[in-house]
């Protein structure tokens, strides 16, 4: 496994639903760098990660970890990834000691050393069950058993979803403390303020296609944001690449090289996203 191979690379990632597909997803991930996945829900992120994973069966294209696939080195795979979600459930009755016990058997590389700072940072005592925590704290406890084996890339697919304020705070610091670390990151979620704080690069999913690939604020200087009083001048409506209504009256996305067409700002990572997944630009 050569040294400087990229922690995740995706061709062509294919799965097809009735009622949704997801197609030719293809990117490549920056060691020691955290990825944002962003997209409406039903785009496709929970999708892919499962496809990733082998949760789910994909009918076309390849993920390798480090060079590896999963279908033949699971085994080595899993020891270097973490896998972390709001979605995660275990036994609620068990304390976290026992579900400890059980996960530590199966990696021969658990740094229980680790595990024990990890435990003490996060103010979480074994003694209790998932039942008695909040769900701030359960990401906390996913983060503690995937670093306790010395995973190298996290992937975490809405690890705010739900949180507070203050938590969400909390584990975006404790993700850049891994990113400065050299742990490499995908980040799935549609709470685009959190990646305006953390992320290097983005991944936007539409409907099924990924279609942007790029650092964060090469994503973000793309495009300029206008906001009008009333109805929108049709040469705006005309240019817009989205249209939101507002209290007062409209704002529209535009590309950068259309910002002389009125006054602009630089829109945040919510906006783009918002307004380039509109159904229909035209209100």
């Amino acid at each position: 496994m050569a040294a400087n191979e990229a922690p995740l690379t995706v061709q062509g990632l294919t799965k097809i639903y009735p009622a949704f597909a997801l197609r030719e997803v293809s990117f490549s991930l920056t060691p020691g760098a955290i990825t944002g996945f962003i997209g409406r829900n039903g785009a496709g992120k929970t999708t892919t990660l499962n496809s990733l994973l082998g949760f789910i069966r994909p009918d076309g294209g390849e993920a390798r970890f480090y060079g590896l696939d999963m279908k033949t080195s699971a085994e080595e795979i899993k020891r270097r990834i973490g896998f972390v979600s709001a979605g995660m459930t275990y036994y609620t009755g068990k304390k976290l000691k026992t579900i400890t016990d059980v996960t530590r058997s199966f990696y021969p590389n658990w740094d229980e050393k680790a595990y024990q700072a990890y435990m003490a940072r996060f103010a979480l005592d074994e003694s209790k069950t998932p039942a008695a925590l909040s769900n701030g704290m359960k990401i906390k406890y996913a983060l503690a058993l995937a670093l306790s084996h010395r995973a190298d890339l996290m992937l975490l697919d809405e690890p705010t979803s739900g949180l507070d304020p203050v938590s969400r705070e909390e584990l975006i610091e404790i993700f850049l403390s891994l990113r400065d670390a050299g742990k490499t990151i995908l980040f799935s979620t549609h709470i685009t303020a959190d990646l305006d704080k953390c992320a290097d690069r983005i991944l936007f999913l539409q409907k099924g296609r990924l279609t942007a690939d790029a650092a964060l604020e090469d994503f973000r200087r793309a495009y300029l944001l206008t906001e009008c009083e009333g109805p929108l001048p049709e040469a705006l409506a005309q240019r817009a690449l989205g249209i939101c209504r507002t209290r007062e009256g409209h704002t529209a996305l535009l590309r950068r090289e259309d910002g002389a067409l009125a006054p602009c700002r630089q829109p945040t990572l919510d906006e783009i996203m918002v307004h380039l997944d509109k159904e229909d630009a035209a209100l």
